[in-house]
C-alpha cells in the first residue's frame, strides 16, 4: 500500500500553488458574468470528486459560453444524464477544456452535430471531429449554458484538464472566484483504530463538541486515549455571492506541533475517483447525511490528494500521563483559514463500549472473491468489492434478496444472478432487478438475460427482487393533435412516463422520415424543434415509438398540417 500512496503522490507532485509550470494567465472565464460558485473542484460528491468548477447562471439558461482559450473541439458528448450537452476544446499547450450541461452549441457547432444525429438517427451521440476541423478562438461563442443531463439546476459546469485527462483546479490557472470568508466546520469525529485502541473508555467512534472561539477557531472537548486514533471532519467552504456549501481546498494536521497529514484539492484522476467512499465516513453519510473525511489514510486508499503524511495521519498514542494538541487547519484557494484544536490525555482506562464484531455465516475479505447462493440467487462479490472485511448480512424471504443495509462502501460492483426457468419464454424478456424501497415500490437496477439466468450488477447493499414489467410506456402529446395546424407552432412536445423498468428508447418518423427528439429526462419531455426543416409538406403523418428498458414498446400517430 506504501508503494501504491508513494507512487501517487510521484506522479501528481507534493504542492499545491507552486506548480510553476501552470500557465496562469491563458485561460479566461468562459461566461461574460462574474464567477459564482454552486459548485467547487474536488468537492465531495455520492460517489466521487467533483471535477470542476460550478458556475452559477443567474437562474437563467442560454447564457453564451465562450472557449476559455484557443484551441480545437476534439469531442462532443450528448447524453440523457451525465453532462448532458458537452463540448471538449483541446489547446496547444496540451490542456483541455470541458463545459458541460449545455442547452445548445454555437450556430457551426450545432449544424455539425445535428448533421450526425441526423445521420445516425440518434439523439444521445459522441462525436471526435478531425484534428482541425472545428477550430475556435479565445472568447468565441462556443455554446450557450443549460440544464442538460444530471444536472439540478441551470449552471454552467467547467473544467481544465491535463494531457493525461486528468482534471485539475481551474483555479490554479488564475480563474478569479472572490472568497473573503472562512470555511465552516460542523461535525468532529475521533476514531478508535486499533485492538486496544480506546477513546473515553469506548472503542466507538465519538463525535466531539466543538466550541467556536473569539478568533474564529474551534477547540474541541478534550478526550482521553490510548493507543492508535485518527480524526474525522466535516467541512465546507462558502465563496462570496452565494449560500452554497462548496468543497475544501486544502486540510493540513498536526500533533504537538509536527505535520502529520495533509490533503490538497489541486488534481486527481478518474480512475481515483471512487475511492471518496474509502475516504468519508460512509457509514455516517448513509444515516446522518453529512460527510465526515477521515484525516488518516486507510488500507486500500491510494488517493494522491493525501500530499503528505506521517504514519497516514495516524496518531498512537502510548506515554500514559502525558498531554498533546492535535490540530487541523482547513484552508479555502483564498487562503482563508480556520483552525480546529482537539486537547489530548494519555490514559489506559478500563474499557466500558467494546468493539464487538457481530459474526455471521457470510465472512468477505476484500483480498479474496465470495460467491454463495440464496434461494434462487447466486450473489458473486469480486476481489477488491470491498476495501475492508467484513461479515455481512445475507438472506433471502419471499423472493426478495437481503444483501444488508447500505452502510458498508462497495468498491466494485457486486453481480446477482437469478434463475428465470421458471418463467414462460416470453414473460423472461420483460423481467428485471430491481432494488426494494419504501412502502415494497421496486427500482429498476437494470438486468440482462443470459440463457435462463437473469444478470444484475450493483454497488450498493439493500434489497432486491425481480420484477415483472409488462406495461407499456405512456405517450401524452403536449401540443398536437389529429388535424391540427402547427404553423405557429416551433416545436413538437411529447411527455414520456414509465412507472416500472424506465424510458430506454424513442424514435419519430414524419412522413417516414427520421426527426431528431431530443429528451429531458427530468422533465419527462421529447421536443422536436421544426428549424430542423424535415417537414417539406402541408399534411404531415407522425409516428412516435418509445420503449422501455425491458422492451415494451408504445405507438402514438397523428396527422397534423403545417405550411409549408
Amino acid at each position: 500500500m506504501r508503494t501504491i500512496i508513494y507512487a501517487f503522490v510521484l506522479a501528481f507532485g507534493l504542492t499545491g500553488h507552486a506548480q510553476n509550470d501552470i500557465p496562469t494567465d491563458y485561460f479566461k472565464n468562459p461566461l461574460d458574468i462574474p464567477i459564482v460558485l454552486a459548485g467547487d473542484f474536488g468537492e465531495l460528491r455520492g460517489g466521487h470528486f467533483h471535477s470542476g468548477l460550478d458556475i452559477k447562471t443567474q437562474h437563467r439558461e442560454g447564457l453564451p459560453v465562450h472557449a476559455s482559450a484557443t484551441g480545437t473541439v476534439t469531442r462532443i458528448k450528448i447524453q440523457r444524464y451525465g453532462y448532458g450537452k458537452a463540448l471538449y476544446v483541446q489547446h496547444p499547450n496540451g490542456y483541455t477544456t470541458v463545459y458541460a450541461h449545455l442547452s445548445r452549441f454555437s450556430p457551426d457547432i450545432e449544424a455539425y452535430v445535428k448533421a450526425q444525429q441526423y445521420a445516425q438517427e440518434t439523439y444521445a451521440i459522441e462525436l471526435f471531429p478531425k484534428p482541425g476541423e472545428l477550430q475556435v478562438t479565445q472568447d468565441e461563442l462556443i455554446a450557450y449554458s443549460g440544464n442538460t443531463g444530471g444536472s439540478t439546476a441551470a449552471h454552467l459546469h467547467f473544467e481544465i484538464r491535463d494531457a493525461s485527462q486528468r482534471p485539475m483546479n481551474p483555479m490554479l490557472f488564475g480563474i478569479e472566484v472572490p472568497d473573503s470568508r472562512n470555511p465552516l466546520v460542523s461535525d468532529l469525529m475521533v476514531y478508535p483504530l486499533g485492538d486496544s485502541s480506546q477513546v473515553n473508555q469506548s472503542q466507538y467512534r465519538q463525535e466531539l463538541r466543538i466550541t467556536k472561539q473569539p478568533d474564529g477557531s474551534f477547540m474541541s472537548e478534550k478526550i482521553d486515549a490510548y493507543g492508535p486514533i485518527g480524526f474525522g471532519i466535516a467541512t465546507v467552504d462558502m465563496q462570496d455571492g452565494a449560500r452554497n456549501k462548496n468543497g475544501i481546498y486544502k486540510i493540513e494536521t498536526s500533533f504537538n506541533g509536527n505535520k502529520n497529514l495533509e490533503v490538497l484539492m489541486d488534481k486527481f484522476s478518474f480512475a481515483e475517483t471512487n475511492y471518496v467512499k474509502r475516504m468519508i465516513d460512509y457509514g455516517y453519510y448513509e444515516s446522518k447525511r453529512k460527510r465526515v473525511q477521515k484525516l488518516f489514510i486507510e488500507p486500500n486508499n491510494p488517493l494522491s490528494i493525501f500530499t503528505q503524511q506521517t504514519n497516514k495521519g495516524i496518531i498512537d498514542l502510548k506515554d500514559e500521563g502525558t498531554s498533546y494538541v492535535y490540530n487541523m487547519v482547513i484552508s479555502d484557494f483564498k487562503g482563508n483559514k480556520t483552525s480546529v484544536l482537539v486537547p489530548i490525555s494519555v490514559k489506559k482506562q478500563e474499557i466500558l463500549a467494546p468493539r464487538e464484531v457481530k459474526k455471521t455465516n457470510y465472512y468477505v475479505n476484500p483480498n479474496e472473491a465470495f460467491n454463495t447462493k440464496l434461494g434462487k440467487y447466486s450473489v458473486y462479490f469480486p476481489k477488491g468489492a470491498f476495501f475492508d472485511e467484513h461479515y455481512l448480512d445475507l438472506s433471502e424471504k419471499d423472493n426478495v434478496l437481503h444483501l444488508g443495509e447500505d452502510m458498508i462502501p462497495v468498491a466494485r460492483n457486486i453481480s446477482i444472478r437469478y434463475d428465470v426457468s421458471g418463467y414462460s419464454p416470453e414473460d423472461r424478456e420483460h423481467l428485471y432487478i430491481g432494488s426494494v424501497g419504501y412502502n415494497d415500490d421496486v427500482y429498476y437496477t437494470g438486468a440482462y438475460l443470459d440463457g435462463s439466468t437473469l444478470i444484475a450488477r450493483t454497488k450498493t447493499l439493500r434489497d432486491y427482487t425481480v420484477a415483472l414489467d409488462d406495461t407499456p410506456p405512456e405517450i401524452d402529446p403536449v401540443d398536437v393533435k389529429e388535424g391540427k395546424w402547427m404553423s405557429n407552432f416551433d416545436t413538437l412536445k411529447f411527455k414520456i412516463t414509465d412507472t416500472q423498468s424506465g424510458i430506454n428508447d424513442f424514435r419519430a418518423t414524419i412522413n417516414g422520415k427520421f426527426v431528431l427528439m431530443e429528451y429531458e429526462y427530468k422533465d419527462d419531455m421529447l421536443t422536436y424543434y421544426f428549424a430542423d426543416d424535415v417537414i417539406q409538406e402541408t399534411q404531415n403523418d407522425l409516428k412516435l415509438i418509445v420503449t422501455d428498458n425491458v422492451g415494451n414498446s408504445a405507438t402514438f400517430t397523428t396527422t397534423f398540417f403545417r405550411k409549408k
